[in-house]
């Protein structure tokens, strides 16, 4: 049985929904989240806007991602997560060392199977005919990627990718960077993440959590893979102000601006700094190893910067 996760080792992330971004506010309010203690930066990866407007201006990800690792010094960063239909894995490899290497070995490889069909129709990648081919798609890409990352000279024939002698120089600076793969999906993502991931990232509320976490113990079982050596992060909607009814109202202003995905359109976590540990101790006896929270524009700097007093609360 894996472990629960001391809450007070609970790990603190921050991702950036990266619509109606402008650079020099998106830079302060990771500079932020670095100077709070949060331990990893995340930004999303569409090309167009996936809250709402699809016109409305999106930056583009591993770009900014670049550009956040030139002005920190410590969090780690990636995609939450890269969408495999928009690249080639061979880029895909060559592009996260590039990161690794601006950063000081910082980088983690967020991947996914990507789901939005309209930005793929707009810039002509090809979508896959079915959930499931984009599936077969990411768990080729995964394999390849991180073949190369760890340092193999790579030709192969597949379904869907031909590399002849392909090698990624330099590789990474710590030996590796941790494979992140995004996605609840009990019969295949999880089976896929099982085999594949350092890393697992995924929403929902306890229940939830829970089912999907024990279905990934179960792919891990089948294939003879301990399930604590995959580590497991949640992606949540999170307010800290004074109270809840004020986290709320102020989540609610977010939600009038942005609109978000089912399921998304209430904080999974609002309240004072003492409420929203509270929640994080579910998270972390359900065995999860960080919580990473949703920032949208305006930036919420009052979370950002209260966040040193949840964690005190978590370690009360």
């Amino acid at each position: 049985m894996r472990p629960q996760v001391s809450p007070a080792g609970l790990g603190l992330g921050a991702a950036f929904w990266i619509q109606e971004a402008r650079w020099p506010a998106l830079r302060d309010a990771v500079r932020a989240a670095e100077d709070a203690g949060f331990g990893s930066v995340w930004v999303d990866d569409h090309l167009l806007n996936d809250e709402g407007d699809p016109d409305r201006p999106k930056l583009e990800g591993w770009t900014t991602l670049t550009a956040l690792a030139a002005v920190t010094s410590r969090v780690r960063l990636g995609l939450l997560v890269g969408a495999n239909t928009f690249r080639n894995p061979g880029l895909v490899a060559k592009m996260a060392v590039t990161l690794d290497e601006i950063s000081g070995g910082r980088a983690v490889l967020g991947l996914g199977a990507g789901w939005m069909e309209q930005e793929h129709r707009a810039f002509g990648f090809d979508f896959g005919a079915s959930p499931g081919e984009r599936l077969d798609r990411l768990e080729e890409s995964v394999m390849l990627v991180r073949r190369l990352l760890a340092g193999e000279r790579v030709t192969h024939a597949g379904r869907f990718y031909a590399f002849a002698d392909a090698v990624v120089r330099p590789g990474p600076i710590r030996g590796s960077i941790p494979i992140l793969i995004g996605g609840s999906g009990r019969r295949r993502t999880l089976r896929i993440v099982a085999r594949h991931a350092d890393v697992w990232n995924c929403y929902g509320d306890a229940g939830e959590l829970a089912d999907a976490s024990a279905a990934l113990d179960e792919h891990c079982a089948a294939i003879g893979r301990d399930p604590a050596t995959v580590a497991r992060t949640v992606t949540q909607n999170v307010v800290v102000r004074t109270g809840r009814r004020e986290a709320l109202d102020a989540f609610a202003a977010y939600a009038r601006v942005h609109a978000m995905q089912p399921g998304e359109d209430q904080p999974d976590l609002a309240g004072s700094p003492a409420e929203v540990a509270a929640g994080l101790r579910t998270v972390a006896r359900l065995g999860f190893t960080e919580s990473i929270w949703v920032f949208r524009t305006p930036w919420d700097l009052e979370t950002l910067e209260r966040a040193p007093e949840v964690r005190a609360a978590l370690a009360g």
